[in-house]
């Protein structure tokens, strides 16, 4: 229906002093606007809208970067000095070809790194040390 594609409400704003709504986060733009179709900002306040946010970006870049290793990992099949260049076949089937302890390994990596992220918080774009355009 037209409704799916209507802008959404925009969020609570969570005192007159700093009047924060759904349509402050980036992404927001015209003629779309805050784009929310299952209304999940309705119910949330700010600290909840900013880990969605956040959830939504580092979910995307995983998403990117299991993409580039998909794409790697066809690419050097074969030719890898990595694992003796035993590892072969689909990208799908890589990872169960990696010998023992190296899941462990990789999980570990992988803990640490969220585990610091969740230290850190929500991060304002525009505050971080990374990621700013123009800079690459």
């Amino acid at each position: 229906s037209a409704a799916a594609f209507a802008p959404a409400p925009m969020g609570k704003t969570s005192s007159a002093m700093n009047a924060f709504t759904a349509a402050d986060l980036p992404g927001a733009l015209a003629p779309m606007g805050f784009f929310d179709p299952l209304g999940f900002a309705e119910k949330a306040d700010e600290k909840t809208l900013k880990r969605y946010r956040e959830a939504e970006v580092t979910h995307g870049r995983v998403a990117m970067l299991a993409v580039v290793g998909f794409f790697v990992g066809e690419a050097v099949e074969g030719s890898s000095f990595l694992f003796d260049a035993q590892i072969t076949g689909p990208a799908i089937t890589h990872f169960t070809q990696v010998p023992d302890g190296w899941d462990a390994l990789i999980i570990t990596f992988i803990g640490a790194a969220e585990a610091q992220r969740a230290q850190i918080g929500w991060v304002d774009p525009a505050d971080a040390s990374y990621d700013q355009p123009g800079l690459l």
